[in-house]
């Protein structure tokens, strides 16, 4: 799966337990979550690639601009 540019995977291991694992740039980030639903699990790790990316590009300032 691909999610805001960068491919993940997400694995059942047991029920409700799904092994993840995405790469940015050299570093590999991999960990594991607890969910009865798949997509569930899949959000999860998309909220943590958004935490990861953030980290790297952090947001411009949003100002009022020249709203005068």
């Amino acid at each position: 799966m691909i999610h805001k540019g960068i491919e993940f995977s997400v694995t059942q291991i047991v029920t409700g337990v799904w092994k993840w694992r995405f790469q940015i740039g050299d570093r590999v980030f991999t960990g594991k979550t607890e969910a009865n639903l798949n997509l569930l699990a899949i959000r999860r790790v998309q909220l943590r690639i958004d935490r990861e990316l953030k980290k790297i590009r952090p947001e411009q300032p949003r100002g009022r601009g020249n709203a005068d």
